[in-house]
């Protein structure tokens, strides 16, 4: 049995029928025509243990760039629900005018696109959260901030539960209210959990120490023999008996605005620069989104003011990730090269080293 992460998933030059493809195109699951049915089923199923009826209209405010996330979770909603779309995060004021056409009661999003989306009814349109009658809110894809389905279930008087999809397929298998303190899978043996740096899996009631969530997908034809590592985890306190929703995240990848940033092709762009000596890559959730700025360090004065240096790094990353890198060039120079290095400041990413967390 393979126990493969992010970075050492299987090449997809064979992988055959429908493809999802990730938007940085490293990773490549196939979703054949049986495979997508059962992923369908289970995302159906998910969203309806969540709180999704017959009487329900979903928009679903998720990407679709590559990985059919937006659109797989809006079809599995059409099947338990009045009505489902999937419109994308777009810009806040159409996802606005699209809630209000379609009439929608329940809104998928991810925990910051909702609380930024939020904010601007407050601060920009000037629109009381609670006309527009949602009933459920579900979050997925992000780690959310303290506090984040109080605030979302007062503001628009509506439920919030959160639902953990699986971060090679996008597939929803598990939902939980905030206060519950583990997640409830659709279906047992999916989901479950493992020492980071050992293949083998825990058994309940867990003792103390990292553990990271790791996947079975025995629904997937190819797959189903495999226990995928998320790079998700948790630090657990001992004596838990269910899996918790993920408050951390391990590895050479790094969850940001819901994509997850590769280090590994970030550290491979930046050595084929001259004169960048060190980078530290800095993550942080200070409003209501994300915000990644990559810090360089040169080897010499006559690049740090130099905008063509800089240009060409903010190049090298946007044909890596969609994800907005602001670049900031520090003034002091360092001739010693040291190896790059990425700083939290969510608290969110333990290490990319499995091996050695703290």
């Amino acid at each position: 049995m393979s126990w493969p992460t992010r970075s050492t998933f299987p090449a997809g030059r064979s992988a055959a029928g429908l493809l999802s493809v990730s938007p940085e195109g490293e990773l490549v699951v196939p979703l054949g025509a049986d495979d997508r049915a059962a992923a369908l089923d289970l995302a159906a199923r998910t969203l309806a243990a969540a709180g999704v009826g017959a009487d329900d209209r979903v928009v679903v405010a998720l990407n679709n760039d590559g990985e059919p996330a937006g659109a797989l979770i809006a079809e599995a909603a059409a099947q338990v629900a009045e009505a489902a779309a999937s419109v994308g995060p777009r810009g806040r004021m159409r996802l606005h005018a699209a809630l209000e056409s379609v009439g929608a009661t329940v809104l998928v999003a991810t925990p910051t696109g909702a609380m930024d989306f939020l904010a601007r009814l407050h601060l920009e349109f000037l629109v009381d959260p609670l006309d527009l009658e949602l009933r459920h809110i579900l979050l997925v894809g992000e780690i959310p901030s303290a506090n984040t389905g109080g605030q979302l279930a007062a503001e628009f008087d509506a439920s919030v539960r959160e639902l953990y999809a699986d971060p090679f397929f996008g597939v929803p298998l598990a939902h939980r209210a905030p206060s519950d303190p583990v997640l409830t899978p659709v279906r047992g043996g999916l989901l479950g959990l493992a020492p980071p740096d050992k293949d083998v899996l825990l058994d309940a009631p867990y003792g103390e120490g990292v553990a990271e969530l790791v996947v079975t997908p025995s629904w997937h034809t190819a797959l189903g023999g495999a226990t995928l590592r998320t790079g998700h985890a948790v630090r657990l306190a001992g004596g838990e008996r269910g899996v918790p929703a993920p408050a951390h995240t391990v590895g050479e990848h790094v969850l940001v605005r819901g994509r997850w940033v590769s280090v590994p092709r970030i550290a491979a762009a930046l050595a084929r620069i001259d004169g960048v000596s060190r980078w530290d890559l800095r993550i942080s959730r200070d409003g209501t989104l994300d915000a990644a700025a990559l810090h360089v360090t040169f080897n010499r004065g006559t690049l740090v003011a130099n905008p063509m240096w800089k240009k060409r790094i903010a190049q090298a990353l946007y044909a890596l990730t969609p994800v907005a890198v602001d670049v900031v060039v520090e003034e002091e120079v360092a001739e010693e090269r040291r190896p790059g290095t990425v700083t939290d400041l969510r608290g969110h990413h333990l290490g990319r080293d499995r091996a050695r967390l703290p």
